[in-house]
């Protein structure tokens, strides 16, 4: 895989800082003011704002030990919004740079979630949207063929979702502020009234996840999501592993859009236990070899870029969680090239001291 030149990668980072730096702007007028709360022993940034009748609504802001947070909350009024200069970096990123960028409809969805507060409350970008975002911030050009999607996959940890106190305007206006076609899926036999996966009219589909490290009884049983504006979210099985401690970067749409994805180690050995999960129909075969070609491309990338310890330290916590995470690792490394294979083993050997 080709290194991107060190150019690219500090424009990049410099329109990352500056998307952050815009949201922040947005998300809180100058009228309001920043406040820190304890809860349960975390200090977090919450932001007050008059509500016009005397009184004062509160939104949630992020962790107070977040020093990129903590940093535009004490910059606050400094900060200036520069759209036309940031849509000129992205396109220097996507035209010379030759960096990946959302379809145009997944770009917009991202776009207004993110406006609407989403990655605020601590949403991630999950999916094939993400691993878009991973050529930039490893620095390497990753294989564009598995970058095609149908989809936007978005997720939000269960515990997050029910303490922040906030919560984003309703899910289905927002969508259908992108394509009005947009209309819920009904739940499949969970008696649930909320959706957690919204389709257009062709058949693109949005959907919101969780974790579930408990009993089997919650699956197929959409968790409620106070801070997802009326939308459910499906509890799965390893997602905490995946969405834990998130990485911020820049989706490369309009004028760049801050997002928080996966860490790319724990994405790629995430998709190695997925997809030996999937059910074997052919449409699956194909969902499975993208799971594989997205995970031997980031396990090859970080081992090029010198990150490999980040993926061993992924590696060793999935490989501690169990025998079913074992089982599906295990059988993941048959499925995938023997040099990615082998990096992996190595990791697995050290680690049971072989």
């Amino acid at each position: 895989m080709n290194r991107l030149d060190t150019m690219y990668q500090t424009i990049l980072a410099e329109l990352g800082q500056r998307v952050f730096d815009a949201s922040f702007v947005s998300d809180f007028p100058a009228d309001g003011r920043f406040v820190s709360v304890t809860v349960k022993d975390r200090k977090y940034w919450y932001f007050d704002q008059p509500d016009g009748q005397g009184g004062q609504t509160r939104r949630y802001v992020g962790p107070a030990d977040d020093a990129a947070i903590t940093e535009r909350v004490t910059q606050f009024k400094a900060l200036k919004n520069d759209f036309t200069s940031r849509r000129k970096l992205v396109r220097t990123l996507i035209r010379e740079g030759g960096l990946p960028r959302p379809e145009n409809r997944a770009g917009d969805i991202i776009e207004v979630l993110a406006n609407a507060g989403f990655f605020r409350l601590r949403g991630v970008l999950i999916g094939t949207v993400a691993y878009q975002c991973y050529s930039g911030l490893l620095g390497v050009r990753l294989p564009s063929a598995s970058m095609v999607t149908g989809d936007a996959d978005l997720a939000q940890d269960f515990a997050i979702s029910n303490e922040v106190q906030d919560s984003l305007p309703p899910i289905l206006d927002l969508l259908r502020s992108v394509d009005e076609t947009f209309q819920p899926i009904p739940p499949h036999g969970s008696g649930s009234p909320r959706s957690s996966a919204f389709r257009t009219q062709d058949a693109y589909r949005v959907e919101f996840l969780t974790g579930n490290r408990g009993s089997d009884d919650y699956l197929d049983k959409p968790a409620e999501m106070p801070a997802l504006g009326g939308a459910s979210a499906d509890p799965l099985r390893f997602l905490d592993f995946l969405i834990y401690e998130p990485v911020r970067t820049v989706l490369l749409h309009q004028a760049g859009v801050s997002v928080l994805v996966p860490d790319p180690a724990r994405y790629a050995i995430h998709k190695l236990i997925v997809a030996t999960r999937r059910i074997k129909t052919a449409d699956s075969f194909l969902k499975q070899q993208k799971d594989l070609d997205q995970a031997t491309a980031l396990i090859e990338a970080m081992a090029q870029v010198r990150r490999f310890n980040d993926m061993r330290e992924a590696l060793q916590e999935a490989w501690a969680r169990g025998p079913a995470w074992r089982e599906a690792i295990t059988e993941a490394l048959s499925m995938i090239p023997n040099e990615t294979a082998n990096r992996l083993v190595k990791v697995i050997d050290e680690n049971d001291g072989g």
